[in-house]
């Protein structure tokens, strides 16, 4: 299966902080990513890395780090919506209970909402909240027939155009479960403008999107098409926003529980970063790349950042 590796160097020793230089016409950019570094082990400390340890460059320009922090308290706050493909119907019922007893053990510090593919749009249950037996309300098998999300591109869009609260000091996380399958344009293309879409507004959004891989039997997603090319797609989506994409070789797995221990895991081991950068005319989506030492065995950043000009709110 073709995969895209994420641009992010690990190197051998602290980077000095360069400070950006400004050509003509260019102006002061500022952008914000979340970055996860995961310990090697579950129950390893937290990685220590500092500001010190960082380099960043954005559309391959030399840019500076003005704010490095660690998210591991539990007053740091998260937004989370958990998307469902409506297409999935009933073999997805025999992971309610995994879905289920994540949301029963989210942490108080993360408000969340259940949310369905269905049309093009995200169709949420309800608010975000952090009444996790509330949340649970809205959780039951896709009532969508067959292909009726469409595009989960489409729906994951939406979202980030309509993301269910207005508060910019949040972490917005977002789980998908889907196949990947974008019914309006079935056969593998990098290139599929729907996707590159999708990618662009999670991106403005500052959304972290994971995925896990969903194959609903019955559909045209029991061909090659799915198993592969749809599970690429999705990792565009994921890379570009510094989440992870999780599947079980070409079928569905057995349970979901793996799935989201290691996404509670991240939660706990991510960082905001800030930075400046040269900026020509207008806010913009860049590509972003980091080098630094980091003892974590698994680190995600995102390809993308979204660049404003400076002095203007990041979430817009």
């Amino acid at each position: 299966m073709k995969k895209v590796g994420i641009a992010i160097v690990v190197a051998a020793g602290a980077m000095l902080l360069a400070v950006p230089g400004f050509a003509q016409g260019e102006k002061e950019g500022q952008g914000q990513a979340i970055i996860t570094i995961l310990p090697k082990h579950d129950g390893d400390p937290a990685p220590n890395v500092s500001a010190q340890d960082l380099g960043v460059k954005v559309n391959g320009k030399d840019s500076k780090v003005t704010n490095w922090a660690a998210l591991r308290s539990d007053k740091d706050p998260i937004e989370l919506v958990v998307l469902i493909d409506g297409s999935a119907r009933s073999s997805l019922g025999r992971q309610l209970e995994d879905l289920s007893q994540f949301v029963k053990t989210l942490p108080p510090n993360i408000r969340a909402t259940i949310g369905y593919m269905q049309n093009g749009i995200a169709s949420l249950a309800g608010p975000l909240t952090a009444d996790h037996a509330a949340v649970l309300q809205g959780l039951h098998i896709p009532a969508g027939s067959a292909g009726s999300n469409g595009s989960p591109y489409f729906c994951l869009s939406d979202l980030a155009k309509r993301w269910p609260s207005q508060d910019t000091s949040v972490r917005r996380e977002v789980l998908m479960v889907t196949d990947g399958v974008d019914e309006y344009n079935r056969r593998y293309d990098p290139e599929d403008p729907y996707v590159l879409a999708a990618a662009n507004d999670a991106v403005r959004a500052h959304m972290v999107v994971y995925t896990i891989y969903w194959r609903n039997q019955g559909r045209f997603d029991t061909t090659g098409y799915a198993n592969n090319d749809g599970q690429n797609l999705l990792l565009a989506i994921t890379q570009a926003t510094g989440g992870k994409s999780f599947w079980e070789g070409t079928g569905n797995p057995v349970s979901f529980q793996p799935y989201l221990e290691e996404l509670t895991r991240r939660f706990k081991n991510q960082y905001e970063l800030s930075f400046v950068t040269p900026l020509k005319g207008k806010p913009e989506i860049d590509n972003l790349k980091l080098k630094f030492k980091a003892p974590g065995e698994e680190v995600d950043a995102p390809q993308q950042v979204f660049v404003v000009n400076g002095g203007v709110a990041q979430n817009q």
